[in-house]
């Protein structure tokens, strides 16, 4: 697969904070939240060697739960980054603080989710951690699945494919919504399951990137495979942003 095009917005003052970033992951990774993780969970991770050793790739998987964001990230020894929302990173007090260091020591970086850009600011967001070589985590759901089964997924990972030039590395995760459904944070203390599929190369489509049908059919090879992978029921609708099904469930 062809290397990646230079990263536009690999300037000078933006090492800081991918350094900083770096730093805290691996203290929260190796000191203080993955240890009490391990211990406390026992997570099962399968399939882990499908993730490459070095590069870009994008992990597209579902989401079931807040502490997805957890889970996945220790899955893996490579810094997995990801797009959160804006107002994560802007909160006031002890809350506030411990908010902000949580999501940029996990990996995350702020998008506005409130405008009409929103996608596309996403995206960009996507291909710069590509370009440096590294790993982005997505949910192509768009947004927690509100009763476990598994939601059409929107076209943003098939661009970010294309227009990357990087594998897709499905991934299922299971159990997560057990530990902490929707509006709970802690529900009951069981292994979640982590479960890595083999790469999907999409390279035969490129230069196809503003083809809807073929962005179509990519995202939904996508969501087959992380279908495949968690057992899931499949609902060939999206998830509304609001977190509710497409009948109001």
């Amino acid at each position: 697969m062809a290397e990646p095009p230079p990263d536009p917005d690999g300037s000078e003052e933006d090492q800081p904070t991918r350094a900083t970033g770096r730093g805290l992951y691996a203290l929260l990774r190796h000191v203080v939240l993955g240890p009490v993780v391990n211990r406390v969970f026992r997570p099962v991770v399968e399939g882990e060697h499908h993730v490459p050793r070095h590069g870009p790739a994008i992990l597209a998987a579902n989401h079931l739960s807040f502490s997805d964001w957890v889970f996945l990230p220790m899955a893996t020894e490579r810094r997995i980054t990801f797009v959160a929302k804006s107002d994560y990173f802007t909160g006031g007090g002890v809350k506030g603080w411990a908010q902000r260091r949580f999501f940029a020591g996990t990996g995350q970086v702020p998008i506005d989710r409130s405008g009409g850009a929103a996608s596309q600011t996403a995206l960009l967001a996507g291909l710069r951690v590509l370009r440096r070589g590294e790993l982005f985590g997505i949910f192509p759901e768009g947004t927690r699945s509100p009763d476990g089964r598994l939601y059409r997924g929107r076209t943003g990972v098939a661009r970010l494919a294309l227009r990357a030039r990087a594998p897709v590395v499905p991934v299922g995760l299971v159990n997560t919504d057990v530990i902490a459904p929707p509006g709970r944070v802690l529900s009951r203390v069981v292994s979640p399951v982590i479960r890595f599929g083999a790469p999907l190369d999409f390279s035969r489509y490129q230069g196809m990137d503003d083809d809807r049908f073929v962005l179509r059919s990519i995202t939904d090879e996508v969501m087959y495979a992380v279908m495949e992978l968690t057992g899931q029921e499949y609902v060939d609708e999206y998830v509304t942003r609001g977190g509710q099904g497409p009948h109001g469930r």
